[in-house]
């Protein structure tokens, strides 16, 4: 059985992906449509469904009036998933997040302090200042008011049922 499914914006574009049971439950609550289904089935007493492959919102959520919530993978796409010190973009999976003033000096973990970097970068700034390491952001860490809508970053093996959606996003 098939575990991922792909969740789209309104207008098709790839936003994240869900496991299947979460696409079933929003299918449900009509807060998606199908777009694709696998071949594989699921059943209850009462209902046979087959399981949705691509799923597409029927309308975009409002972001909170606090503003984004800090998490690392917001952290990752504010900077594009590029690690600010070498620019190299890469998977989530390969990136940390790096605190520009170490906690060792006081730095916190917040918007303005956190920047995403590769993991080699990460280790060669270790725990000193961007002047003691000789290493600087490429761009100042800033809390921002939106995030871009920037696709997931898929790996190699997508399912054949996304292609069409996610194809020139393959790594």
């Amino acid at each position: 059985m098939h575990t991922r499914t792909l969740l789209l914006t309104p207008w098709y574009f790839p936003l994240k992906i869900l496991r299947w049971q979460d696409a079933v439950k929003m299918k449900y609550e009509e807060i998606v449509d199908v777009v694709v289904e696998y071949d594989d089935e699921i059943r209850s007493p009462s209902v046979t469904w087959k399981v949705p492959a691509v799923v597409r919102l029927r309308k975009l959520g409002r972001t909170d009036s606090r503003g984004l919530k800090f998490s690392r993978r917001n952290v990752y796409q504010r900077d594009g998933y590029r690690c600010q010190y070498c620019g190299e973009k890469k998977p989530a999976r390969e990136l940390s997040y790096d605190h520009v003033v170490p906690r060792s000096a006081g730095g916190r973990t917040e918007w303005r302090n956190i920047v995403s970097a590769c993991r080699a970068c990460n280790a060669r700034k270790d725990d000193q200042t961007c002047d003691e390491a000789g290493m600087w952001p490429r761009k100042a860490p800033t809390r921002p008011a939106h995030l871009p809508l920037s696709p997931p970053l898929f790996d190699r093996d997508i399912p054949s049922e996304w292609a069409g959606f996610a194809a020139e996003f393959v790594e």
